[in-house]
Parts: C-alpha cells; structure tokens; sequence
C-alpha cells in the first residue's frame, strides 16, 4: 500500500465519486457498469440519492449496500421528516410526497440515520457546503473560497448543484478552477481542492449524460467522467410513475 493511499485513508487506488443520483436507476446502472471498467473499485455517494426519479428504494438501497462511504443530502432530510423543505413548489412537494410514500418505514430510518456531512476522513464529503452541510450550493468563487478556508484537507467533496466543478486554494491564496464540461482530468496541484463531480441522475449543465468522478489518490488526480444513459427509459419511468412530467423533460436537456 503506497504511502499516498495510506494518507487517504483508503484501500484502493482510485474512488468512483458519484452524486445526485435522484433515484435514476438507469443512470445509476450505467454509471456503475462504466465504473467496473475503471481503475475504481469502489465508490462514495455525496447525497441525494433519491427524490425526481422513479426509483428511489432500487438506487437507495444501492447506496446503502453498496457505497463505501455515504452521506445524504436535502432531499433525504426532506423526505425523511428532518429538515422539510421550505415553500417547496408545487412540483418539488408532488415529487417529494410520492417518494416518501415509495420508500418504507424501514429504509426511511436508514437513511434518516447518516448525515449530510462526513468529515472523520482524510477526504471531507458534505452534500451542499462546509459552511451549510445540506443546503448551500459551491457556484461561485466567493463560494468556493470561504468552502476551502474552513477546512484543512488537501481534497473536499461536495454535490448539490449538479454541475461539475473543481476549484483549488493555492498556498499562497490564489484562487483558481470552477466549472467543468465534459470528461477531462485535473492535476490536483499543490493546495486545498474542492471538487463536485456534478449529477448522476440529473445534470444540470446542458450535457444530458450522466455525471461523476474518478478520484486517483495514486496519481493526484481527479477525472471527470460523463456517461451515455437510457434516458427514455427514465423518462418513461418517471410519467408511469405519476410524476410531474417536468421532471421526465428536463432530463433530455440537462437542465
């Protein structure tokens, strides 16, 4: 085991980071096929897994046994009871009370146990921020700054906003980095990285497939992948469901 794996904390080499998965199983189910072709042979979750989708106890229960690291994110805290949402629209409240209703007791208690920040890691993970562990999207510079001031680690996750995004804190406090579009891989240079693999089940970029990461903790480097999904499969998932058909359209755009 190499020294830099150690320093991780971690047994293998490379972590598939996925986020967002939004209970898009066929999402998921390519993501984790691609994954199996990859240098990573195991994968942390970075919240809202369930929520928008048509199949939230298939990708939560995925999660749950699958992931070797976990936290949730707004969407488990709202439909667990924990931290409803505030003046949801009316297509978030729709969606929100038919997952809720699909999940079991049982499966809402396990995910109402894990919390939306796990920071006993050499690498950080917390849905939204550090400064707002569930709720405060890393989008700006201002952002991503006050995110890396407060922490230590030499690499941060975080999802929510669904965008990929990697930004980094130079000793000297220079500030560089922000969105990123397509597959593309980064040197993590010397500094403090914060890094967002974007969505699995619902990209809000404009590129309709399925976003995550590749963390090489080896190489000192973070690929950014994007996957090829079934999307009308999901669509036509997410209306047999009953769902706001919005939440079917929005996946053909990436919106």
């Amino acid at each position: 085991m190499s020294h830099q794996r150690r320093r991780f904390g971690v047994t293998t080499p490379a972590v598939a980071i996925l986020s967002d998965i939004h209970a898009n199983r066929q999402a998921l189910d390519a993501v984790l096929r691609t994954m199996r072709g990859t240098a990573a042979n195991e994968w942390w979750c970075v919240g809202d897994t369930i929520d928008y989708g048509a199949d939230p106890v298939y990708c939560a229960r995925a999660c749950l046994s699958q992931s070797t690291r976990r936290i949730i994110g707004n969407h488990e805290l709202a439909v667990t009871g924990r931290m409803p949402f505030t003046k949801p629209a009316e297509w978030v409240r729709a969606s929100s009370k038919w997952t809720t209703a699909a999940l079991s007791f049982g499966m809402r208690g396990e995910l109402a146990a894990l919390e939306a920040a796990d920071t006993d890691h050499e690498v950080p993970m917390f849905h939204g921020s550090p400064r707002d562990h569930a709720w405060e999207y890393v989008v700006s510079d201002q952002v991503a700054r006050a995110s890396l001031e407060l922490v230590e680690a030499r690499v941060t996750l975080v999802g929510h906003s669904h965008r990929p995004a990697a930004w980094c804190l130079a000793p000297d406090g220079t500030l560089s980095g922000g969105f990123v579009s397509g597959e593309t891989s980064l040197h993590l240079a010397e500094g403090r990285w914060i890094i967002n693999p974007g969505s699995v089940g619902q990209p809000r970029d404009g590129d309709a497939r399925a976003a995550w990461a590749i963390l090489d903790l080896d190489a000192d480097k973070v690929h950014f992948r994007r996957t090829p999904y079934d999307v009308a499969a999901a669509q036509n998932a997410i209306l047999g469901a009953g769902l706001p058909s919005m939440l079917a359209d929005r996946l053909s755009h990436g919106r």
